[in-house]
């Protein structure tokens, strides 16, 4: 039988701010995710839509674009490569793990 170990010092935890999901069409996501949810559009254009959740961001990213991803901030985000700024002013670089997934790190000041 396995234990659970449960972490009880202080540690600043990192946050998850968005997931992004692959869609053929953004407006017409768009249209559906706010038709079928109580969210908020924070961004939008032809490649890639940003979606406030209440405890999370949803990324409709087209394929061409963005890689499919999960998105955490991180105080160390500069140190696993060089962050690239985005068109909306965040800066972040991606990161495989070791399963191929691609991780977006975020700089938390430029949120």
């Amino acid at each position: 039988m396995e234990t659970a170990v449960i972490e009880t010092s202080p540690l600043k935890l990192d946050d998850l701010h968005h997931i992004a999901i692959s869609v053929t069409d953004v407006a017409q996501s768009v249209e559906w995710y706010t038709s079928h949810f109580q969210c908020r559009i924070a961004y939008q254009d032809g490649t890639w839509a940003l979606l406030k959740f209440g405890n999370l961001s949803l990324a409709l990213v087209i394929p061409e674009q963005h890689p499919p991803h999960i998105a955490f901030t991180s105080d160390r985000a500069g140190e696993h490569g060089t962050l690239k700024t985005h068109r909306d002013g965040t800066r972040s670089c991606y990161i495989q793990d070791p399963s191929g997934n691609s991780i977006e790190l975020m700089d938390p000041t430029s949120l």
